[in-house]
């Protein structure tokens, strides 16, 4: 019923930046909460960031505040995540997420109904 479609993701170097962008199609909120979570290989998908799209409050994860900023269009149903000062650590595969209207919990990936594909990121010299 909602399609996520990520874009923006790409090799980049240490230092470097760059930008995601999730279009949001069919069935939506205006007040849902939508975000970001990321999944290196081996590892567990964990949160990245997160702002409710009726207010505009806005989650980091401690690991990426300050470097990443995140951002909604609500009349085009998008989010993006600028992302400066890209650590190697950084690298992993980004998904956007539109949680479940109840939630508050924006850190745990059990509170999301829907997720993108995926788009790669890669930090590397």
């Amino acid at each position: 019923q909602v399609q996520l479609v990520e874009s923006g993701g790409g090799l980049v170097q240490p230092g470097g930046s760059l930008r995601l962008s999730c279009a949001a199609s069919g069935r939506t909120f205006s007040t849902v909460i939508m975000g970001w979570f990321r999944q290196a290989p081996g590892k567990e998908r964990e949160f990245v960031a997160a702002i409710r799209m009726n207010g505009g409050s806005i989650y980091y994860a401690d690991s990426v505040r300050g470097r990443f900023t995140i951002s909604r269009d609500n009349a085009k149903n998008t989010v993006s995540l600028q992302m400066n000062n890209l650590k190697p650590e950084d690298t992993a595969v980004y998904y956007c997420a539109q949680y479940s209207l109840s939630t508050t919990i924006v850190v745990s990936t059990t509170t999301v109904d829907y997720w993108g594909q995926g788009t790669q990121v890669t930090v590397s010299s």
